[in-house]
């Protein structure tokens, strides 16, 4: 009975969950990094798909088309974008929602990506999905703890202005920093190191979700009024999992191309 009332807590949860994801700004920071670390087969491959659009541009299109009136982008791939992960239990736990999540779609579109018998549009939206959901994963309250809607119940102020602990996470402490992506991109990406790169080269999900969910987990601030002190102990936290985002985008389309 506990079981069953747990599996539909987490449906509830995710139905009920606001799907937003990293900002523009954080979406084509890991899409532009990703670029740097793709096999020249990948990167045929891709360029072969995405014609004049690079990985940064391709990583945002998911949430651009979510004013798109179609049955398609208002519901069905509305839960695409996270996972739930209760507190004290890993992903594997708990069967993920009949509707899907961002796990089941990345494995959904990779198959879509290979398959022989997908169109060229439908593989466009299977890669340009791809780019969006790893880096989606790699922001911490996008593996929610199937309580707060990853976040987004958790009001506060940040900076002294009205916001949320998920929109914190998604731009806030990015925007806060007044880059541009390609700033950011620059900047991250000279922090990178070979051995660095090497080591986050992981392309199972079920690590990601879980190095998210580890963190989420001690990201809830003590008040809510958030300012420098937030800032300065979070903003690291935020460049590690852009930089290993956009890895691991690069590692998991090497592999997908192969």
């Amino acid at each position: 009975m506990k079981l069953n009332k747990l599996i539909i807590g987490v449906v509830v949860a995710a139905m009920s969950f606001q799907a937003l994801s990293w900002g523009q700004i954080g979406h084509r920071v890991t899409g532009a990094i990703a670029e740097q670390y793709l096999t020249l087969e990948a990167q045929r491959a891709i360029n072969q798909l995405l014609i004049n659009e690079d990985l940064a541009k391709a990583s945002t299109y998911a949430d651009e088309m979510k004013s798109n009136p179609s049955e398609f982008w208002k519901k069905t791939a509305n839960p695409w974008h996270y996972v739930n992960v209760f507190d004290g239990k890993t992903y594997s736990d708990v069967a993920p929602p009949p509707e899907g999540n961002a796990a089941t779609a990345l494995d959904m579109f990779s198959k879509q990506l290979k398959s022989k018998q997908s169109s060229f549009a439908e593989k466009q939206l299977a890669l340009r999905f791809i780019v969006h959901i790893i880096g989606d994963l790699h922001q911490p309250f996008h593996a929610g703890n199937g309580i707060d809607r990853g976040g987004n119940d958790v009001k506060l102020t940040f900076f002294w202005e009205d916001s949320n602990l998920h929109r914190v996470w998604d731009s806030g402490l990015i925007d806060r920093q007044k880059l541009s992506y390609t700033e950011w991109t620059k900047i991250l990406s000279r922090k990178i190191s070979e051995q660095q790169a090497q080591q986050w080269m992981e392309v199972d999900p079920k690590v990601w979700i879980a190095e998210s969910a580890k963190l989420r987990a001690n990201l809830y601030p003590d008040n809510d009024k958030l300012s420098w002190d937030y800032q300065y102990q979070n903003l690291p936290i935020v460049k590690q999992r852009l930089q290993m985002g956009g890895v691991r985008i690069a590692a998991y389309l090497n592999a997908l191309f192969e």
